[in-house]
Parts: structure tokens; C-alpha cells; sequence
């Protein structure tokens, strides 16, 4: 992806870009019921390479399968590209996890920006440890093959209701994770950072005890000259 959007997203809140996608008409690019296993770490941004799970069948989902090099869980984690989000379909499902500790340890030593599913991860204790963005719904100690088997790699997929395609933007941060189509993201990344702007100028103005009517939106004429201020000011 384009390093200067790269950038520019890693400081733009999933809240200022949802409204961004929602003016030109995006409703549904925020992924529901995913949450950072550590919400202290910087903006996630990547794009996304994806895993799809179907639901598993007994026979099919031994622990033997795990000695095939070729599983595609496997084949996911060492082939997720340096810098890509590794974002996995598990069906909402999150009571067998999508991955563990190990897995997740290894993405991050191949430089991958991260990693989101809308099921669960087991040893996540350890996995909010690391210093490494990574999402999902919610704990999960059983191991992936009691409900899960991976299937598709870099196919589309649906991730806690959003529609994910491969190389579409990720972005995470301390609130969620929302998906940029890919021939949006440059635009949005520069509309959003000066969204961004507008919106630290009224923070300041609002702490300061200014009403928002006139304000947020900017329909009195002197709010424009006010934020023109303010952002000289701030050298922004």
C-alpha cells in the first residue's frame, strides 16, 4: 500500500473513518463484537490477506492434520505477507479459538501488521503480551479443529459482518477495526486526517465551554476563521 496513506492512517481514529465512508455511502465497514487484546498499542493498518474457517467435521479435523504442511491455517500464518493484516472468518463463532499464541508470535516475527478474527484466541493472556495488534471477539481455550476448519486463504470473506476483500485497508485501533475498500483508502486517508484536525479544534473549544450548535457542523461563518486560527497555531 501507498506508504504515505500508510501514515496518514496509523493516526486517524475507526470512528472519524466510519463517518468518511459513510459520506460516500460505506454503512457497514466496521467489523462488530472485535475488540484489541491491547488497547495501549498504535493504530493497526495493513492490508488484509485473508482465512476463511467453515464449520468442522469430525472426521475431516483430527489433531493429525496439524503434521500437513499444507493445512491452510498453517500455510496462512507463514505466508502472510510482511505489513498485511491477517484477517480470518470464523463464523462469529468464538467457541474454538482461530489461532494461539504461537501462531500469533509467528505472524509478528514476519513482520505482519497484525491480526483480526471475529472468533476467539486461545492463550490470550499471551497474546496481549506481545506488542502486537491483534483482535477478536472474545477468549477462547479450545483448539480451532473442535468447530473450525480452515479452508480458503486470500479469498473473499465476511468478518463480523463485513464484507472483506483481499488487499482491502485495515484499520484498528483502542475502539475496533473498520475496512477500507482498497480504491478509496488513499482519498480517505487524506479527507480523514483533516477531519481529524476539525475535530481536535472543536474537542479544544467544547473543553473550553463553547456551545456546539454553530460548531459541530460548521454552519456559523466565524468557526471557519476560528479553526483557521487555531490550526496555525498548532502547525497543523
Amino acid at each position: 500500500m501507498n506508504p504515505e496513506t500508510r501514515a496518514r492512517l496509523a493516526g486517524i481514529s475507526t470512528a472519524t473513518l466510519c463517518t468518511a465512508l459513510f459520506k460516500r455511502g460505506l454503512r457497514n465497514q466496521f467489523i462488530q463484537d472485535v475488540r484489541p487484546l491491547n488497547a495501549s498499542l498504535p493504530n493497526m493498518v495493513g492490508p488484509a490477506f485473508t482465512l476463511r474457517y467453515i464449520p468442522a467435521r469430525e472426521d475431516l479435523n483430527t489433531i493429525k492434520v496439524f503434521e500437513d504442511r499444507s493445512h491452510p491455517q498453517r500455510v496462512a500464518v507463514e505466508t502472510c505477507p510482511e505489513g498485511a493484516v491477517l484477517v480470518m472468518d470464523s463464523r462469529k463463532d468464538a467457541r474454538a479459538a482461530s489461532a494461539g499464541s504461537i501462531l500469533v508470535t509467528r505472524l509478528m516475527k514476519r513482520g505482519v501488521a497484525g491480526v483480526v478474527t471475529d472468533g476467539g484466541f486461545r492463550d490470550s493472556p499471551e497474546i496481549a503480551e506481545l506488542g502486537f495488534p491483534a483482535y477478536h471477539q472474545r477468549p477462547s481455550a479450545p483448539t480451532n479443529l473442535t468447530l473450525h476448519q480452515a479452508l480458503d486463504i486470500n479469498a473473499p470473506i465476511g468478518c463480523g459482518d463485513v464484507a472483506v476483500w483481499p488487499g482491502d485497508i485495515v484499520v484498528g485501533d483502542r475502539e475496533g477495526v473498520v475496512v477500507i475498500p482498497a480504491h478509496l483508502a488513499d482519498e480517505i486517508a487524506i479527507e480523514a486526517v483533516e477531519m481529524t484536525a476539525f475535530e481536535d479544534f472543536v474537542t479544544s473549544q467544547v473543553q473550553g465551554g463553547a456551545s456546539i450548535l454553530g460548531l459541530y457542523p460548521p454552519t456559523d461563518p466565524a468557526t471557519k476563521d476560528k479553526f483557521a486560527a487555531w490550526r496555525k497555531e498548532q502547525g497543523r
